[in-house]
């Protein structure tokens, strides 16, 4: 079992997107059973939220519904419980570790480092582009699985 935490700054618009994608892509391919997907927040401000409006719109255009998503908080608990800590920008990943206390084992990454252009996901709170959040989510999903079919999972 694959187990994957996505992470952005309040768990409402990338980390929830790039949750469901993922769900999405794996099911599709047959292999939803083999993996554990799941979204955190690096901040307190929206806990207890659902996605951001503009999120769910733009799943809801794939048929992905998100009920039932409220943002949590990313623990230092959480880092030996997931194989893969995917930060969307790099403000997340030093958020990241400094909520899991380091990265020993080299989990902590940014989605698009897993593509042929690595870098940051813009925030879509801030840009209200869910067009271009939802491409670059979509694309490091298939990269990063991808990533996980070649090292033979974790």
């Amino acid at each position: 079992m694959t187990k994957i935490l996505f992470v952005c700054h309040g768990n409402i618009c990338r980390s929830p997107m790039a949750e469901f994608v993922m769900r999405d892509i794996v099911n599709e391919q047959g292999f939803g059973d083999n993996f554990e997907i799941a979204s955190a927040a690096t901040s307190s401000e929206e806990l207890g939220n659902p996605p951001h409006r503009g999120t769910r719109a733009k799943l809801r255009e794939f048929g992905i519904d998100t009920a039932g998503k409220y943002a949590v908080k990313l623990t230092s608990d959480d880092y030996p419980l997931y194989d893969y800590l995917i930060g969307m920008d790099q403000w997340n990943i030093k958020n990241m570790h400094r909520i899991s206390g380091g990265d020993p084992e080299g989990k902590i990454q940014r989605l698009l480092d897993f593509t042929d252009r690595p870098g940051d996901i813009a925030d879509p709170w801030y840009t209200g582009n869910f067009e271009q959040t939802y491409t670059y989510v979509y694309e490091g999903c298939e990269a990063l699985l991808n990533h996980v079919f070649a090292e033979g999972g974790r």
